[in-house]
C-alpha cells in the first residue's frame, strides 16, 4: 500500500482567484520586489489562523524544542530557556519540561501552543534569536476529517529551525492505519502475509 503522504493531495493556492486579473510585473523602489494591487483590506489571516487551522482549544500550532538530553550543556540551555519563555510569553500554553523522549519525538522537548496569529507572530521570530543550539519543530493543528491529517501536519506541513530531527512516524501512520487494520491490509486473496 502507498504510503499516506505519497498520495495526499493539495487544494490549487489561487482559489478563489481563477478570474482576478493578471498581476502587474512593476517592481518597487528597491528594484527587486514586485508592486502588488493594493485593496485596502489587511489578509484575514492577521486575526485569525486559516482554515484548516485549529482556532480553537487545542490552538493553531504546536512548537516542540528539543534537546539532546544526554548532553548538559543541551540541557541547562533547554531548561534556562524553558524558564525565558514562561517569564517573558506568560500567556503561551506551556507544558512539562521531558527528560526523555515522548511520542514521536527522539529526545528529549518541551512544548508551546500557539493560539492566535499574534502570538505565533511575536513568539516564532523570537524563538528563531533564542532558541541556541536547538532544534525547533513548528507543526499546525488541523481540524479536517482526514485520518491522516497528524502525519501529515508533523511532515508536509511542518516548521524546522536548527537540524531536523527523525520523527517516529510509525506512531502517526498509526494513527492513519492502526496496526490490527494494517495486518489485515497487507494478506493478500490468499490470506498469507505480504
Amino acid at each position: 500500500m502507498a504510503d499516506y503522504l505519497d498520495v495526499a493531495s493539495y487544494p490549487s493556492p489561487l482559489a478563489g482567484y481563477e478570474n482576478a486579473p493578471p498581476l502587474p510585473e512593476e517592481r518597487a523602489e528597491d528594484g527587486k520586489s514586485f508592486r502588488n494591487p493594493q485593496t485596502g483590506v489587511l489578509s484575514s489571516a492577521y486575526d485569525k489562523f486559516v482554515d484548516p487551522l485549529d482556532n480553537g482549544r487545542r490552538g493553531a500550532f504546536d512548537v516542540h524544542i528539543y534537546y539532546f538530553q544526554s548532553n548538559p550543556a543541551q540541557t541547562r540551555y533547554a531548561r534556562a530557556l524553558w524558564e525565558r519563555i514562561r517569564r517573558e510569553f506568560p500567556e503561551l500554553r506551556i507544558y512539562a519540561f521531558w527528560d526523555r523522549p515522548i511520542g514521536p519525538h527522539p529526545v528529549a522537548m518541551f512544548e508551546v501552543n500557539l493560539l492566535t496569529p499574534a502570538q505565533f507572530g511575536a513568539f516564532v521570530p523570537w524563538l528563531a534569536v533564542w532558541r541556541g543550539p536547538l532544534s525547533v519543530l513548528v507543526h499546525p493543528n488541523t481540524t479536517e476529517p482526514d485520518p491522516g491529517r497528524e502525519l501529515r501536519n508533523h511532515t508536509q506541513r511542518a516548521i524546522w529551525m536548527g537540524e531536523r530531527l527523525p520523527l517516529d512516524l510509525d506512531r502517526l501512520r498509526q494513527v492513519v492505519r492502526p496496526p490490527a487494520a494494517a495486518a489485515a491490509g497487507s494478506a493478500g486473496s490468499s490470506g498469507a502475509v505480504a
